[in-house]
């Protein structure tokens, strides 16, 4: 029988009033430890009464979080995560504790039977993890009867837990259901035996979700992170109370760990495709430090996820070279196909506009686009094109007409490491196939690319004559984009048939083409969680019109001969947190 969101909230607030009547829990097994790590600056906003979830600013001083009015529906799904724990406790002054324990225990007077929007599972097993990373912060200085009250809570949530578990939605909510119930059952007394059924199923749930190169469904490299992060916290709770951690489990790290270390920059950021960002500052190398999975010599070729990885020296490029993911998976996924972004030691250079999913709906779905990508598109079409009618789940549309990759080539040659790809984003609406070379140097100091649209098949031809036709023999439009990161600073040179790219770290980089397509600079934006609004910045623009069988544009982007080959780099120039 299909669940529908009603029918799932009405079985939660049953779940839960029944876990009520359970026997709590007296205490911890043994003295609770966090393992999640928050930002202090974040936690000095809070105290401030500087409240900023999905994207919106409140300033209350003085107010409980819950009389706090967010306007944005996901707001109240951030707040009773209880994620901002983290940074309170990061922050861990009188001031902070003072915070955490009112609001906890607001949470508990208002919430705690069953009422408000945080009874799911994904939520209640993020909030028990976050409830006893910080059991000393929280419990400090409380007398007997709210001890009783904070216990009571948590063995209501893991009886909850251990009932609803099955009913979060596969993938990374159902880990962290998963992780919060197995954590919390080897951390209270009286709760151990709702431990091995959890763990069998987290088994299971390895196995399904996660395939055999270390890759989830929705191709989200920072949700990648997400699960790995939990399922490490859940071997190191198993470990440590003196369980074997399940085969699959293991397994399942060792198979996410060279993936994630294939994702990520040089400036130790994740690639930022399909709805994920470059991840919390210091947690994948946290992680991978949990797990001892040590790195293997070289990531090699191939795939991690559907993404191409070319690093050479201080440079990484790293290339969607896969289908956007469909299906539920694909709800928060992008047109990204063919994209890339470069960086260069610790700071990066071409981007993707990211997720706009924190600034309201059209921000989400103008992120989602592939002009908010660095690569090619045509004229008012992406690559893949977003469901029409009916917004499905939770706002969020599927992909359909997903381009679909149809020639990969990944080779080492003498001058450098080289990735060739096609897709057929335009196939059926053109008759145009794109297809992408990059070739990266061996010093890393010069990307040349190649994009150029295509009738190579009998269908494509007839269709692309038609559209000809139609269009008066005046073809189609397309430009290929590079979009910069906000910290580079951006000028059209040699008379405008080049830009000079600035790093803060003192590098130069100039762009150039072979003349065919018109060269422009035109703003940009930065989609960037944690912010109120997207930060400008700037996009370099190759534009021209595909009027024959084949068109061929060829670019490259080079460091500056007197850029030196290593520079001390830093100072990054960062808020840590940004606003």
């Amino acid at each position: 029988m299909k669940r529908t969101p009603g029918r799932a909230s009405l079985g939660n607030r049953l779940a839960m009033w029944r876990a009520l009547r359970a026997a709590p829990a007296t205490g911890f097994v043994s003295q609770p430890e966090p393992r999640s790590i928050g930002l202090y600056a974040r936690g000095r906003q809070l105290v401030a009464g500087n409240f900023q979830f999905a994207g919106q600013l409140v300033v209350a001083p003085k107010a409980l979080i819950w009389d706090v009015g967010f306007d944005d529906p996901g707001a109240p799904a951030e707040v009773h995560g209880f994620l901002w724990l983290d940074d309170l406790g990061a922050l861990g002054d009188f001031a902070a504790r003072t915070r955490a324990q009112e609001w906890t225990w607001g949470w508990i007077e208002r919430f705690g039977a069953g009422q408000g929007p945080g009874w799911t599972p994904d939520l209640t097993g993020r909030r028990l993890i976050r409830w006893i990373n910080h059991a000393l912060l929280l419990l400090q200085g409380r007398d007997r009867a709210q001890s009783e009250a904070y216990y009571r809570s948590l063995s209501a949530q893991v009886v909850f837990l251990s009932r609803r578990w099955a009913y979060a939605a596969p993938g990374l909510p159902r880990f962290e259901a998963l992780t919060g119930l197995i954590y919390a059952g080897l951390a209270l007394t009286g709760m151990e035996a709702r431990v091995a059924p959890a763990v069998a199923a987290l088994a299971v749930e390895c196995g399904r979700e996660i395939d055999a190169m270390g890759g989830i469904p929705t191709r989200n490299p920072e949700e990648l992170l997400e699960v790995f992060t939990l399922l490490t916290w859940a071997e190191q709770a198993l470990s440590e109370a003196g369980h074997i951690p399940p085969s699959a489990l293991v397994a399942a790290l060792e198979r996410i760990a060279p993936s994630l270390r294939a994702l990520r920059h040089a400036d130790g950021g994740l690639a930022r495709f399909h709805g994920g960002g470059r991840g919390q500052e210091g947690r994948l190398d946290l992680a991978l430090a949990a797990t001892g999975v040590k790195p293997g010599s070289s990531v090699g070729l191939g795939l991690a996820m559907g993404f191409a990885r070319l690093a050479e020296a201080r440079t990484t490029v790293i290339v969607d070279a896969a289908r956007p993911p469909g299906g539920a998976a694909g709800m928060w996924a992008h047109a990204s196909t063919g994209a890339f972004e470069l960086t260069s030691g610790r700071r990066p250079v071409i981007v993707n506009c990211g997720s706009g999913a924190p600034f309201g709906a059209e921000w989400r779905q103008a992120g989602r686009a592939t002009a908010s990508h660095a690569t090619l598109a045509v004229e008012g079409y992406s690559s893949s094109r977003l469901k029409p009618g009916p917004l499905l789940a939770f706002g969020h549309d599927a992909l359909v007409d997903r381009a679909q990759v149809t020639s990969l080539r990944q080779g080492q040659l003498p001058d450098g490491l080289h990735l060739y790809m096609a897709h057929s984003g335009w196939s059926a609406t053109h008759g145009l196939t794109h297809a992408r070379e990059l070739l990266l140097t061996k010093d890393g100091r010069k990307l040349a690319g190649m994009d150029a649209l295509i009738a190579r098949t009998q269908a494509e031809r007839a269709r692309f004559e038609r559209l000809m036709n139609e269009a008066q023999l005046q073809g189609a439009g397309f430009a290929v984009r590079f979009h910069l990161h906000p910290d580079v600073d951006a000028a059209l040179d040699m008379g405008g048939s080049a830009v000079s790219l600035a790093l803060k770290s003192g590098e130069i980089w100039v762009f150039r083409h072979d003349g065919i397509a018109r060269l422009t600079l035109e703003p940009s934006v930065f989609l960037e969680k944690g912010r109120l609004k997207p930060r400008p910045t700037r996009q370099i623009v190759l534009s021209a019109r595909a009027t024959d069988l084949e068109t061929r544009i060829g670019w490259t982007l080079a460091k500056a001969q007197d850029t030196p080959l290593a520079i001390r780099d830093l100072d990054r120039d960062e808020m840590p947190v940004p606003i």
